[in-house]
């Protein structure tokens, strides 16, 4: 199992698909609630907060019925350790949204350390509103000892907070799953400030040395105790750092300085040139965000920057190993362990997701012809398939076809009525909510139709989409109807539209509102790599690699001029075959 993506939760997909002890390496960069980051990714497209996009995204984190099941779960599953602490974080924490995060992590961290071979490691990527308590679940599930760095990744130069000092750093939680674990040391170069005080030396070919002592503290009886060309290293109560045969090599390499002082001490040559830099520290200030012309961006709001990535899989595996990230997003692991010649596997449960992953390695790497993508419907009856397996999944898979968020993502408790959420603006520049209802069922009614126009009124929406793996009749189409027409400009749409999963599957429907009919969604392009690269030329070419802001991922979704510009003429009548099957009416 090798060079995989997989599309929906991933705690069902570890426990389903990954074999135990399978995988040399877990990144994983999963998503928190962070008011001050995380509500970006909900923001309507003028910027405009909204009450409804800020509960859409706090709920994915939400003490409830599931959270509640999955911590009982946690309860009685092998580890006592995480149950015991579990049990305290909640006693201390209570049932909150915190809560909620730190249980559903518990759950999928268990199963990350399952996947794990004996050598294998994970990186958990975070910020400083939830690391430390991160790294208490951690130490429950991998055992303290198992604790090898908190590396701080200063993502960016400056940013301005009220009343605090400005937060410019994430938080990567090193673990390896036992004390033997993949490590390759990385370097990095010399400060310039340390060349020019300690390499001041230059020979005569123009490489540039500093001195080292030949010798170490205390006396020997071996080789390095002998007297080495007429000097008793003893009598200064120390001994040579080399056997004497390898002093003699050393000085016919030139590689030894000796003092013009008489009796003066010879010391070791170290020259600049053969000096791998200093070792990598457990604070990286050399890699930023990704700027506004970057090649690498997307515009997906938490993308991270390859060299990041790069450095992460350089240190903790070897080409041919297996890396997973199982919150995959835009794909930059999967991008990384792939040009380092590694093999990968990605999980994300929005569909959007999965596409970015999918269209950023073809065009990275035009030499790949197939991704293999386990769990998305590729027709009707894997639609059905995934409805009767979780009709939860299916939502998600239905907000992502339309472009849609999902809304409230409680697996119990009261119906909204809403699935799903988007927005679009008017021409009076006004910010527009439309409202999705899925229906996995065969069970369809009119009924469905004027709940939903309740809501459609209730939630001030402009529109709302009904979207349907059964076969509408012909009634609701008609109660649809009477919901009447969204006019903008010379635009107008149905205000409820019936779409059916078929219709969305063969390209006969679509969900319609005036910001997808002004122009489909734009996708950076990204520089084609030529293929796997050796890892010292690849440490090389990122270390330095700078990048800037990261960007609403709803940004990508404004239209562009071309698009935004009207035709002269106007047809003043069409007439639709399939009324219908489409959501718009001229």
């Amino acid at each position: 199992m090798a060079n995989e993506l997989y599309f929906g939760d991933n705690l069902r997909i570890l426990r389903e698909y990954i074999k135990d002890q399978s995988v040399d390496l877990v990144y994983l960069d999963p998503p928190f609630n962070s008011s001050a980051t995380y509500n970006k990714l909900f923001k309507s497209p003028t910027g405009d907060d909204s009450r409804a996009q800020i509960e859409a995204f706090e709920d994915t984190w939400h003490w409830g019925d599931q959270a509640a099941r999955e911590f009982d779960d946690l309860l009685r599953q092998p580890n006592t350790d995480v149950a015991e602490m579990m049990q305290a974080l909640r006693r201390f924490l209570g049932e909150n949204d915190v809560m909620a995060y730190l249980t559903m992590m518990a759950s999928r961290l268990l199963e990350l350390h399952r996947v794990l071979k004996p050598s294998g490691s994970l990186y958990l990527h975070c910020d400083p509103n939830a690391s430390h308590y991160l790294k208490i679940v951690l130490d429950g599930v991998f055992g303290v000892e198992n604790f090898r760095n908190e590396v701080v990744w200063k993502r960016t130069s400056a940013h301005s907070s009220a009343k605090r000092y400005g937060p410019v750093h994430d938080i990567l939680l090193f673990y390896s799953r036992n004390s033997v674990y993949r490590w390759n040391q990385l370097f990095q170069p010399y400060d310039q400030t340390y060349l020019d005080e300690f390499y001041t030396h230059v020979d005569e070919d123009r490489r540039r040395w500093r001195r080292s002592d030949l010798t170490g503290a205390g006396t020997r009886r071996g080789e390095t105790g002998q007297a080495w060309r007429g000097i008793d290293i003893t009598a200064k109560g120390r001994h040579w750092a080399y056997p004497p045969s390898v002093l003699s090599k050393l000085d016919r390499q030139g590689k030894i300085h000796w003092p013009a002082k008489t009796g003066g001490m010879p010391m070791l040559k170290r020259y600049l040139d053969e000096q791998p830099g200093v070792p990598l520290q457990d604070v990286w200030t050399d890699i930023g965000p990704m700027h506004n012309l970057s090649d690498e961006r997307l515009g997906y709001q938490t993308q991270k920057p390859l060299a990041v990535l790069d450095r992460i899989i350089q240190a903790s595996s070897n080409v041919g190993d297996l890396v997973l990230d199982p919150f995959c997003g835009c794909g930059t692991a999967i991008e990384s362990a792939h040009r380092l010649g590694r093999r990968w596997i990605g999980i994300d449960i929005t569909n959007l997701a999965i596409d970015l992953v999918e269209d950023r390695l073809r065009r990275a790497f035009p030499s790949i012809q197939h991704i293999k993508v386990n769990g998305r419907p590729q027709d009707l009856e894997g639609a059905r398939k995934l409805a009767e397996r979780d009709k939860y999944e299916f939502q998600y898979w239905i907000c992502s076809l339309v472009d849609a968020r999902p809304f409230k993502q409680k697996k119990r408790g009261p119906d909204t009525g809403i699935d799903g959420i988007t927005y679009f603006v008017d021409d009076a520049k006004q910010t527009k909510k439309v409202v999705l209802s899925v229906k996995s069922g065969e069970n369809l009614s009119v009924q469905m139709i004027r709940d939903l126009r309740g809501v459609l009124e209730r939630e001030e929406a402009a529109i709302a989409w009904f979207v349907t793996l059964a076969k509408p009749t012909r009634p609701m189409r008609e109660e649809a109807r009477k919901a009447g027409l969204y006019v903008t400009g010379r635009d107008r749409f149905f205000r409820i539209q019936v779409i059916t999963v078929e219709g969305l599957l063969n390209g006969t429907e679509s969900a319609l509102h005036p910001g997808v009919s002004l122009g489909p969604r734009s996708m950076r392009r990204l520089k084609a790599t030529q293929g796997p690269k050796r890892q010292g030329e690849l440490f090389a070419e990122t270390a330095g690699r700078k990048a800037g802001e990261v960007i609403d991922i709803l940004e990508s979704l404004r239209p562009t001029k071309q698009a935004r510009k009207r035709p002269k003429k106007v047809p003043q009548i069409q007439v639709l075959k399939k009324p219908a099957a489409s959501g718009r009416t001229n």
